[in-house]
């Protein structure tokens, strides 16, 4: 027992309440008498949390779920939860649920799951949630950045946090909603203690301006760093030079009987339509092996903690603009090297056929005289290997993708076919004037080699309009027995593609994904550009020069992005409901009624 007492102490001090120069996560004296503060007392407020994490999905606060636990157990802190959308276009890993019926389901694991670190509250902002993107700008298009940030602020106001902690809000290699529910979360941080933001707020419902203390983000950066002594060290994030601290997870929990390590792991599990549930079960036992939560301090006592600005230059758009936002709040050394090396992008020049080749996953004579791509490891651990090859004819483009492979993945019913990742599959993804910032104006497709029913199948996803495939498209697959992998070919008409193609521009990359287990959970990934998030940044893409292709007359010159919209609705969930009765905070972060005020 006193050995579990040493070891909470750590965790206490490793959760940043005896770092050097920093206040600790509990508003001030100071603060607390501030007259722009809510003058309520707050532990008496139903609706009152101490701290608020800020996420875009359900099951973005599970990997700091022993974080969260320990501050509960160790210090008495409420934590509450804000997930703007119930993650509606996410994949499925236990049944055929998609869309609002999915969101719904998810809601419930993440109730569940947070339950273990003493979470009771979590508010959903009922905004969709569409595919994969790494582009913030078109989440916030999607989601009504305004609207979003409205209910965001007044939950804030309204639950009174004094630490708000959001994800990693820079750009790279990371999900555009995880990027934009920071952003929203920063903004917030600041504007819920603003009596001239959403002035109406304040005059129509009777909340009064809240202004947090302490505002952390997430940090994986240090996340190899095992131990108990690894959060006991000062860090410094490397990028933006501003101070980082670590909760470790080997603390015992009193309630629990066993590390924080292990209960989150358990909750994590509970997240089955995510696949997590394919987590080794147990934790090591061994405390030196067991790792810390890390977080980035972006603000201490109401004020953002000042870092040295290294400007870049010739940043790509999407870095661009993500620089203009952090200048634009204040915090201008979050854009510290935010746009990575790019390593040269591979190029190609397909060929120029006289015959089309014939769509049977078998390479004739002639049908690809150009040279052979070779796929290379982007994520996992090996065990499959892939190359591809290119041709043209007409207006017609032919892939033909030969993947050498050692044990088959999960059959996928044949309308289960989107999310494609979760087993053997195919991606080609291309833009046809290699110009784009995100997929919204890309051609994507996803294709499975074999499907429940035994032949191929493919679907589009995160592309310019998820669903079916190309009218003009052709897929065809050969799998073999006794299984040693399979070949893909595919004619996709350039026609048919969101743009009209530039000849000298046009950008693809070409994916396998391989799965080795029935649980339907990838292992291994390839990529014929395998840098960062290959599939989603159009950055990446290697350019493929048509030889001698003029476009016709009829190309399209544009198509707007068919994106869904449609997301689970707070009104349609018991559980929200019975929270809104409980706590007085409004579905939704929507306005508090009249009778409320």
């Amino acid at each position: 027992m006193a050995q579990a007492r040493k070891l909470s102490r750590r965790a206490v001090l490793a959760s940043g309440l005896a770092v050097t120069g920093l206040v600790a996560g509990i508003p001030s004296d100071t603060a607390r008498r501030d007259g722009r503060r809510n003058t309520v007392d707050a532990r008496r407020d139903p609706a009152h949390t101490d701290v608020l994490f800020i996420g875009a999905h359900p099951d973005d606060e599970s990997s700091n779920l022993s974080t969260f636990g320990q501050w509960h157990e160790d210090l008495g802190w409420r934590t509450g939860v804000v997930t703007v959308t119930r993650g509606e276009g996410g994949g499925n890993a236990v049944g055929l649920d998609e869309g609002p019926e999915l969101g719904l389901i998810r809601e419930t694991e993440e109730r569940t799951a947070t339950a273990f670190a003493g979470i009771e509250n979590i508010y959903y902002l009922d905004k969709p949630d569409f595919w994969y993107t790494l582009s913030a700008p078109l989440t916030a298009r999607i989601w009504d950045e305004q609207d979003t940030m409205a209910r965001l602020v007044r939950l804030v106001r309204l639950t009174t946090p004094h630490t708000i902690v959001v994800m990693d809000p820079r750009p790279f290699n990371q999900h555009g909603g995880h990027q934009f529910s920071a952003r929203l979360g920063i903004e917030a941080f600041r504007l819920a203690g603003d009596p001239n933001a959403f002035p109406g707020q304040l005059a129509d419902e009777g909340l009064a301006p809240w202004q947090p203390s302490r505002l952390l983000a997430q940090n994986y950066r240090f996340d190899s760093l095992l131990g108990p002594e690894a959060p006991e060290q000062q860090r410094t994030d490397p990028d933006t030079g501003l101070p980082v601290i670590g909760v470790w997870s080997g603390v015992r929990s009193r309630v629990h009987n066993t590390t924080w390590a292990q209960v989150e792991r358990d909750a994590a599990r509970l997240y089955l339509t995510q696949g997590f549930a394919a987590m080794p079960a147990r934790v090591p036992s061994d405390a030196r092996q067991l790792g810390s939560d890390w977080f980035t301090v972006l603000a201490e006592d109401g004020r953002f903690i000042e870092a040295t600005v290294h400007r870049q230059t010739g940043l790509k758009p999407l870095y661009a603009e993500f620089a203009a936002w952090a200048d634009r709040v204040g915090l201008p050394w979050l854009a510290n090297r935010v746009q990575p090396d790019y390593p040269p992008n591979p190029s190609t020049t397909i060929p120029a056929v006289a015959i089309a080749p014939v769509v049977n996953a078998v390479e004739g004579p002639g049908e690809y005289p150009g040279p052979e791509l070779p796929l290379a490891v982007w994520q996992g651990g090996g065990g499959c290997a892939a190359t591809a090859k290119l041709a043209r004819h007409n207006d017609d483009l032919y892939v033909l993708v030969a993947v050498t492979d050692d044990r088959r993945g999960a059959e996928l019913a044949a309308d289960d076919i989107k999310r494609h990742w979760r087993t053997d599959s195919v991606e080609i993804a291309l833009d046809p004037r290699g110009d784009s910032d995100d997929t919204s104006t890309t051609f994507k497709t996803g294709i499975l080699p074999y499907s429940a029913t035994g032949g191929p199948a493919a679907e589009r996803d995160a592309d310019n309009h998820q669903g079916s495939a190309l009218s003009g498209m052709r897929v065809a697959a050969v799998v073999t027995e006794p299984y040693r992998g399979y070949t893909v070919e595919v004619k996709i008409p350039l026609t048919e593609l969101p743009a009209a193609v530039d000849p000298d521009r046009f950008a693809m990359n070409i994916l396998v994904y391989d799965s080795d287990t029935d649980d339907k959970t990838g292992q291994t990934r390839l990529a014929w550009s395998p840098f960062g998030s290959a599939q989603a940044d159009p950055y990446v893409w290697g350019t493929a020069k048509l030889a001698d292709y003029r476009q016709p007359v009829i190309a399209p010159t544009g198509m707007p992005p068919v994106i869904p919209q449609t997301a689970a609705r707070s009104a349609d969930s018991s559980a929200s409901l019975a929270q809104a009765r409980r706590t007085g905070v409004p579905i939704a972060g929507g306005p508090r009624p009249r009778s409320a005020r």
